[in-house]
């Protein structure tokens, strides 16, 4: 098995701070620092797809730039790096979404990948217009991806559902091939959803054993419907040639945050009614102290950063081992990011990438030459 991995396209803003925000919140002042131009993007995209990214997330929401069109105008400056576009299925309708995604993938050459956002908080979620509780969001996604899935099959759908309908909905081109679908929740209704139509599930990166849970409890609910899905996890990173540059480098941005920016940010978040959020909160507590919380796992940035809010950080070494770690569990793929975008992809891409390919765990997708050499097995 060769470990994928991806990037993030920082469509809220870049520096060499932490830009916070997300979840409800606005994005800090950091994000101004390297505002998010289709050229600056592109810049941090090629980069990726250079180093053996597969894919770069985009982020959804009020506080970014909107994914769909900012991949749509970086792809034509990329070659063969894929997008993970967020998108929320209360905006947009079922039919008009596979169609958006069809044509995606014909005008990129099949680079489309779709992370699939319910939303967790209600007062964000009603500036756009929607009104459903967080069930109810949860439900009509299922609904939503039930009538999407079948018309990339190629059928006519009618649908009378609880939240969605639709009547003899068809596209004149289905997209070739399918895009797959990541998601996540840790909700009860969010496992059921996942279970029945996702293809990848995403977690936010708790420590191992936390993440090792939620991996059987969506095996388990999968198995149920007679499926089985592939697992990801979304972690920052901050790694150097020694461990003690990179926790010096957690040091730096840890002394950036402003006491009243943390306050104001954990306070936003403190309304969420995502449970993935609530557990993001758990591992911090508000505070500055203890926030190593597995050996060279950093729980830093949910301070003033809502959604994914840990990093790996250490030596390339050490952070390499934490990712076979990870891998051990299940994870097979990993989204990461790091302050400031562009430069954290060389760091990892040069030091982490090459010691996992010598490990025979990757190898670069888009180069002939980099066979991985003999296997190391996980351990079963």
């Amino acid at each position: 098995m060769s470990l994928t991995f991806h990037w993030f396209l920082p469509t809220n803003g870049d520096s060499r701070h932490v830009v916070g925000g997300g979840h409800g919140t606005p994005a800090t002042a950091s994000g101004r620092d390297r505002p998010p131009t289709v050229a600056y993007l592109s810049q941090i995209a090629r980069a990726a797809e250079d180093l053996g990214f597969v894919g770069a997330l985009t982020p959804t929401g009020a506080w970014c730039e909107d994914a769909w069109l900012t991949t749509a105008m970086v792809s034509q400056n990329t070659e063969r790096l894929k997008f993970l576009v967020a998108f929320r299925p209360g905006s947009v309708s079922p039919t008009l979404a596979a169609q958006m995604a069809s044509t995606f993938q014909r005008q990129s050459g099949g680079r489309l990948l779709l992370n699939v956002v319910t939303g967790g908080e209600n007062h964000e979620q009603r500036a756009y217009g929607d009104f459903l509780d967080k069930d109810d969001r949860y439900r009509r996604t299922g609904e939503f991806l039930d009538i999407v899935r079948q018309l990339w099959e190629g059928k006519t759908v009618d649908l009378h559902g609880e939240h969605l309908q639709v009547e003899d909905a068809r596209l004149a081109r289905v997209p070739d091939p399918v895009p797959e679908v990541y998601f996540g929740g840790s909700s009860p209704i969010a496992g059921e959803v996942a279970a029945r139509h996702v293809d990848v599930y995403l977690t936010w990166g708790e420590p191992p054993a936390q993440v090792a849970e939620k991996i059987a409890w969506i095996r388990g609910l999968a198995a149920k419907q007679g499926r089985r899905l592939r697992f990801g996890i979304r972690l920052h990173v901050i790694t150097r040639d020694t461990s003690q540059a990179a926790w010096a480098e957690a040091g730096r941005l840890l002394d950036g945050f402003d006491p009243e920016t943390v306050r104001s940010v954990q306070a936003g978040l403190a309304r969420s009614e995502s449970e993935g959020q609530r557990r993001m909160l758990a591992l911090h507590g508000g505070g500055r102290d203890g926030l190593e919380i597995h050996p060279n796992l950093w729980a830093g940035i949910g301070l003033v950063r809502g959604g994914a809010g840990t990093a790996l950080v250490g030596s390339h070494a050490e952070v390499a081992e934490r990712i076979r770690e990870y891998a051990e569990l299940g994870i097979e793929e990993f989204v990461l990011s790091g302050y400031p975008h562009l430069e954290e992809a060389y760091w990892f891409g040069e030091g982490v990438l090459p010691i996992l390919a010598e490990q025979g765990v990757w190898r670069h997708p888009f180069r002939v030459d980099t066979a991985p050499s003999a296997q190391v097995p996980f351990a079963s």
